[in-house]
């Protein structure tokens, strides 16, 4: 993808912030390099359009983390009611925009020796529904708990420095009911899995 929303890649360097460029600079590979550079100026043309405001001008800061109270929390555009959340995996990218605190995530499914590694890291029924499913369909299963849990933890902000044991969000087809969120399930790509979560 060479542009996005009417805008060159080429034009990145006027659009994304300082702190934007510098770690767009510190991936290895140009393709690390160019799926951040395209996701984000993607993510500045959406809230520009939102916002009635030049992509150039909008200030992306974060909100103070939970847990330690640093700045390193949500991303938010201070004093603006409009919330957003961004995913990537691979050459994916998922946008999400609410009036309340959101969360999206795309997963790629993984090898079932991630299976096994993070088998014990996760809620102690999801770990239950795992074990139970046939070998096969625990990577998707896996891809779609870890998807719902991600987009849960950035909708609330605490990201996964509290471990992903809390929220239970299941490994079965359809999430689980969670209080002060609305969970759900996105359309994905082949071998992938996305959620959405906004508080309520």
């Amino acid at each position: 993808m060479d542009t996005v929303g009417g805008h060159h890649i080429t034009d990145a360097h006027t659009i994304l912030d300082t702190d934007e460029r510098q770690r767009a600079a510190r991936f290895h590979t140009p393709g690390l390099t160019h799926r951040y550079t395209t996701s984000h100026l993607a993510l500045r043309i959406l809230l520009a359009h939102y916002l009635d405001q030049p992509a150039h001008t909008i200030q992306l800061t974060r909100e103070n983390c939970p847990n330690c109270g640093q700045p390193h929390g949500r991303p938010n555009l201070p004093g603006n009611p409009l919330h957003f959340s961004l995913s990537h995996s691979g050459d994916h990218a998922y946008i999400a925009l609410a009036t309340t605190p959101v969360g999206i995530d795309i997963e790629e499914h993984p090898t079932q020796q991630t299976v096994t590694d993070v088998l014990h890291l996760l809620h102690p029924t999801e770990t239950q529904e795992l074990t139970h499913l046939p070998t096969h369909r625990q990577p998707t299963a896996l891809a779609r708990c870890w998807a719902r849990k991600e987009a849960c933890l950035k909708a609330t902000g605490t990201g996964l420095a509290n471990g992903l044991t809390h929220p239970y969000v299941s490994t079965h087809p359809t999430p689980p009911t969670i209080p002060g969120h609305h969970l759900t399930d996105l359309p994905a790509p082949p071998h992938h899995q996305a959620a959405l979560a906004t508080l309520t």
